[in-house]
Formats: structure tokens, C-alpha cells, sequence
């Protein structure tokens, strides 16, 4: 698969469509699957962005998608979406009051999601959480073993959820924002507590991110040989593609045949009816679209490049903006260029089990161990936190 990747001035560029390409065309040169393709992690919320991403996932072959949705989105989501929808639960993050949104709020919400049918539970712990945590009072507070953490992954255990991980962040980040080692910690060094809790909590783990180092394979290797529950998700698409596209060609082919039935694919598409119309954009994500068909580029180009990367032998430049490229080197980089992406040529029953099958893998496992919780306990008791 070839395309043409020159453009002539960055004026009015579209970072998620450099090209100016129609993503509805270029979504027929995909084969049709034989099997719809699970995508494992979303952030999506809006009626009107839903509908756009639907369309999107239906020009794509995206049967089903998993959703960190807002508690109070979920039912105008769900009506859009309807059973393709799986629900994530997660905290309040538009809470001013980070202690209670991440501790005692976030417990009550675990519980409503469950009962919405959520059997899934983020934990996110990016290093830049310290920045709230400081501002709460207490640097330590949202460490991933910290108490108010440890007491939401036992309730979630105790209502037969698994546990999903947002843990570390691009290299890029730890060369520039995260440069302050004494404040965020070493990359190595966030995953000194995951290793621990993967043994204490048995429940399946779904890291995001390629558990938040693609940038190391042999690294993920390890922890993917030292705890049989983790599975990892292929989110975060910019970042996917820029440090996937680096390694030597069949790295990433072995990796998967390796740990076949532990990965699944994800976009981390972000929706929201903020896309829907310009104006002041409360949030960086709510500032990358500012009509539905930018709305559309943004969440259709995801799939378009995450598909070519995993199916085709495309070798060119993205055609996303990673803005990382000019944070790392502003004097080669702007703001709106891209690096190169490369196609991964995987074969078709590894295509399968990224797409398809590496999901199915984790929501059994995550219903032995919800089976196994029920069969031990006649309930729960909610953790206490003060």
C-alpha cells in the first residue's frame, strides 16, 4: 500500500489528516476480515461524536469497542453504541477534588459501573498523577500501591472485576516532561509496584499502552513471562506508531507469535460533542476537532493507521501530527510533522489474535475469576478509606 506523503505548507494542515486524504475511500483497500475487530481501549463519550464514530468503526470492521466512557454519558453511549459497547469504569476526572475523585468518590463509581455491567476497572497511574497529588497535599497519595489505589482494585476484585493499568508513559516524555527524576521516578522504577500487585491481585490485568514501554519488547517479554495474568493492549496510537515503526523488521511478528492470545488491539480514541463546533475547548482533547468532519478525520484516521501498521507493508510518514517528534528535537521538528510509519505484514492468524481473539482470551479469563469470586464469597465488603 502506497501513498504520496508531501505537503507543501503546514498552513491549515488537519494533524489528523496531514495529507488531506478521504479516509472514507481509502477504508475500502482494506481486505474484509472474516471476524469483526475488538477495540479494547476507548475513551468515548457525546451522542453526536458517537455517531461519527460509528460510522467510523463500520467503514473499519470495529464490531465492538471498549469504553473508559464518563458514568454520566453512559446511557446516551450506550444508545448509540447499544451492545457493542463494554464498558471501563473509571474516576471522576473532571473532579476539582482529586482525593475523593481517585479515593472514596471513585469507590461509589466502581460500583455504579458494575452494576451498569462494567467488569473492568482502570487504575491510572501515569507519573505526571504526582502533580496531583501535590497539589492535594500528599506526593504520594496516588502511587500505584498507594492506600487509595490498593483499596480500589480490592473492591473491584471483591465485585468479580479485573484490573486495567495505565502505568508509565512514552520515553519521549521521561526525556522532556518527566527529565525530573527526584519528582516522577525513573520509567524502570514505575514498574517496581505493578510487578507486586500483579501477584497480590490474581485477577486478569490488562496494561494499556503496550503496558506503557513499547518502546522495549525484551523488557515486556519479561514481565509478560514472570506474571501469566497480564495481558497488554496496543493503544495510544501516535505513540504506537512511532516507536512500533522503529523496531528491526519481524520484532514485533515474533513478539506476537510469543505472547499469542495476550495482546489486543486498542486505538485510545478519545470522542466527544466538543468536536462538534469551534469554540474554547475546556481540554487538549476537546481542542483537536472543531467540526464533524474534522471529528470524523480524527477518529477514522486512528483506524486507518493502526489497520495499514498491522496489515499492510506501507513505509512512509504518518499521516498524524505527533507533536513528541518536535518535543524531543524543536530545532529538526514542528509541531505537525510525523515520523515514519511502517507496516507490520502480520500474518493472518496473528491478525486474528491482535484483533479478535487476544479479547475474547481476557473476558474469559476475567469470568473464571468472577465465577471463582462468587463461588468464595456470598458478597463483598467495600474497603474502607479515610
Amino acid at each position: 500500500m502506497t501513498q504520496s506523503t508531501h505537503i507543501h505548507s503546514h498552513q491549515n494542515v488537519n494533524p489528523s489528516n496531514r495529507f488531506g486524504w478521504d479516509y472514507r475511500a481509502l477504508s475500502k483497500q482494506f481486505p474484509t476480515l472474516p471476524f469483526a475487530i475488538t477495540d479494547a481501549h476507548s475513551h468515548v463519550n457525546g451522542a453526536r461524536a458517537c455517531k461519527i464514530l460509528r460510522e467510523a468503526m463500520d467503514l473499519y470492521g470495529i464490531g465492538s469497542i471498549w469504553s473508559m466512557t464518563y458514568l454520566e454519558q453512559v446511557p446516551v453511549v450506550r444508545e448509540e453504541l447499544g451492545d457493542r459497547l463494554r464498558l471501563i469504569a473509571v474516576p471522576d476526572f473532571a473532579s476539582k477534588d482529586r482525593k475523593h475523585s481517585l479515593g472514596a468518590g471513585f469507590l461509589e463509581r466502581i460500583e455504579k459501573y458494575h452494576e451498569l455491567g462494567s467488569r473492568l476497572c482502570k487504575i491510572w497511574a501515569a507519573p505526571r498523577s504526582v502533580e496531583f497529588a501535590i497539589e492535594a497535599g500528599d506526593a504520594t497519595m496516588f502511587q500505584l500501591d498507594a492506600p487509595l489505589r490498593v483499596a480500589a482494585m480490592e473492591l473491584a476484585n471483591s465485585l468479580g472485576m479485573s484490573l486495567m493499568v495505565h502505568i508509565a508513559d512514552p520515553d519521549t516524555w521521561f526525556q522532556t516532561r518527566y527529565s525530573d527524576a527526584a519528582r516522577y521516578g525513573t520509567k524502570s522504577a514505575q514498574y517496581l509496584p505493578l510487578e507486586r500487585l500483579l501477584d497480590r491481585f490474581t485477577s486478569p490485568w490488562l496494561a494499556a499502552h503496550m503496558g506503557g514501554w513499547p518502546e522495549d519488547l525484551h523488557f515486556l517479554a519479561g514481565i509478560l513471562d514472570r506474571h501469566p495474568n497480564l495481558f497488554l493492549d496496543t493503544s495510544a496510537t501516535k505513540w504506537m506508531l512511532r516507536e512500533i515503526s522503529k523496531h528491526p523488521q519481524g520484532a514485533m511478528e515474533t513478539f506476537l507469535e510469543r505472547f499469542r492470545g495476550r495482546i489486543l488491539f486498542g486505538s485510545d480514541i478519545v470522542t466527544t460533542d466538543e468536536h462538534m463546533s469551534a469554540g474554547d475547548a475546556k481540554s487538549e482533547m476537546a481542542a483537536k476537532a472543531s467540526r464533524p468532519e474534522d471529528a470524523f478525520d480524527l477518529y477514522a484516521s486512528r483506524y486507518w493507521a493502526l489497520r495499514t501498521m498491522w496489515e499492510s507493508d506501507f513505509d512512509g510518514e504518518s499521516p498524524i501530527a505527533d507533536p513528541d517528534l518536535a518535543m524531543v528535537d524543536p530545532q529538526r521538528f514542528t509541531a505537525l510533522d510525523a515520523p515514519r510509519l511502517r507496516g507490520q505484514n502480520l500474518r493472518p492468524n496473528l491478525l486474528k489474535s491482535l484483533y479478535v481473539d487476544a479479547a475474547a482470551n481476557f473476558v474469559s479469563a476475567g469470568k473464571k475469576f468472577e465465577d471463582s469470586r462468587t463461588a468464595n464469597t456470598s458478597g463483598h465488603t467495600r474497603p474502607t478509606h479515610s
